[in-house]
């Protein structure tokens, strides 16, 4: 064979398999998930009903549950506001604990000092000092209760917000439910 006749052989693979290509039938589209099984349903079509009115009969009691419940379980969450999460990442505000606990060292610490070395000055001034450190201690204490009480009310706020959340989808699926039976499906 020689170079002209091998280039028409090629030439004719070539146009052979791209008009079976074109012939081929297509594939069929894989079919989209039911409304019910997204919900985590699943439905039965008691009396013989094809996928098609299944669909749509699926569809309508979506739209009527939507409409009676007020509830749309496939719409996303409106996002809730934390305030909590906010107020917890702002800086520590000062709680006046130091500066009570020099006061209060500083006249522990003058009665001391005059008793001792009749200086109360001196005494004051070390009473003052350690009652900074007590205060700071003490403030930091305080700190800590709080960050904690916000982070228990921040989960209790988030448990009682999926609580509600999975009441509303209960209730959406009540009226799905109660939608489909009378239209001949068994709704699990």
């Amino acid at each position: 064979m020689n170079v002209t006749d091998r280039m028409l052989v090629v030439t004719a693979l070539v146009f052979g398999s791209l008009q079976a290509v074109a012939q081929a039938p297509a594939t069929p589209a894989p079919a989209s998930r039911p409304i019910s099984t997204s919900l985590g349903m699943v439905v039965f079509p008691a009396k013989g009903q094809t996928p098609q009115q299944q669909s749509q009969d699926e569809g309508e009691c979506y739209a009527w549950s939507k409409g009676q419940t007020g509830v749309d379980p496939m719409a996303p969450p409106a996002a809730a506001a934390q305030p909590a999460a906010q107020s917890a990442q702002k800086a520590p505000a000062a709680d006046g604990s130091r500066l009570r606990g020099a006061a209060r060292g500083a006249a522990a610490g003058a009665v001391i000092g005059e008793v001792a070395d009749d200086d109360a000055g001196k005494g004051a001034a070390i009473g003052a000092t350690a009652g900074v450190v007590a205060g700071g201690r003490q403030s930091r204490k305080n700190q800590q209760a709080a960050a904690e009480q916000a982070a228990q009310q921040q989960q209790q706020a988030a448990q009682q917000s999926q609580a509600a959340s999975q009441q509303q989808l209960d209730l959406f699926k009540k009226g799905f439910a109660a939608c489909l039976e009378p239209k001949g499906y068994t709704v699990k």
